[in-house]
């Protein structure tokens, strides 16, 4: 995996333990909205760099169609 997707999974579980610590009320609510952010994130950064090379992939392969 990439540097950014275990970066934001280890901020998303940290908040979420923070979270699980505080008691009920907007303190607890706020930090388990940042544990989604950074869950989020992580999943986003999970999938962009299998995207990032599509292009190139493509280019590639349009390369070789034009060489033959």
């Amino acid at each position: 995996m990439s540097d950014a997707y275990d970066y934001f999974r280890e901020h998303a579980i940290a908040a979420v333990r923070k979270a699980r610590a505080l008691p009920p009320g907007r303190p607890k609510r706020k930090q388990r909205t940042v544990a989604r952010v950074y869950h989020l994130l992580s999943k986003e950064a999970a999938i962009a760099p299998n995207i990032h090379h599509l292009d190139d992939f493509r280019a590639a392969r349009l390369e070789r169609q034009i060489g033959r």
